[in-house]
């Protein structure tokens, strides 16, 4: 008995599904497609046009990570070459652009600008860039922070032929770190030495 109901059973749905089949092909075959078409272009549109607009959302903070990026860039330039020719100064920013495309530093301007790394000697962080352990600086002005803007705005966007590549460290002529002996001198620009 209970063989023949799980028999009649499996039969009834087998058939149902089979109708439900048949009449889905049916009403497929006999029914104009155009809505379905339009419908499915519809979402394709509404699908881009969304896609579209996060691009430009991403592309509205990308460009807010840019400004941020070139200000650190222009400070870095400013503070740390301001009274050097202007070779020294895109050496200056070439050296930090270098270091955010080695990957051995920060991958943002700003993280390789403000980076600290612990000096055994001092017993403390030290910045990468000096000026950037002062607690108050003057706000930057006047010619020379538009030149230290310009001077930035250039090498961030490409626009000035490298000339110092792969260099990572400098500094001023009147020192002599310790780790200098250990690094390959490329350059003395203005008041700076600059090593790969």
């Amino acid at each position: 008995m209970y063989y023949r109901l799980r028999h009649a059973w499996a039969q009834r749905a087998s058939a149902v599904v089979a109708g439900w089949w048949t009449n889905a092909r049916f009403v497929w075959y006999t029914t104009n497609k155009t809505p379905f078409v339009l419908g499915f272009l519809l979402l394709a549109l509404l699908g881009a046009f969304g896609a579209g607009f996060g691009l430009v959302i991403d592309s509205m903070f990308s460009t807010k990570d840019d400004r941020e990026n070139l200000t650190c860039l222009a400070l870095n330039v400013y503070h740390e070459a301001r009274g050097e020719p202007l070779a020294g100064q895109y050496a200056v920013a070439e050296v930090t652009m270098n270091r955010v495309a080695s990957g051995r530093f920060s991958r943002t301007v700003c993280g390789v600008v403000y980076q600290k790394n612990w000096d055994l000697l001092r017993r403390r962080y030290v910045g990468a860039f000096s000026w950037t352990e002062f607690d108050q600086l003057a706000a930057p002005k006047g010619p020379q922070w538009e030149r230290a803007q310009e001077v930035a705005e250039a090498v961030y966007a490409g626009r000035h032929a490298p000339e110092l590549r792969g260099v990572l460290y400098y500094h001023a002529a009147e020192v002599q770190p310790s780790w200098s002996a250990e690094k390959t001198r490329v350059a003395k620009i203005g008041n700076h030495i600059f090593y790969r």
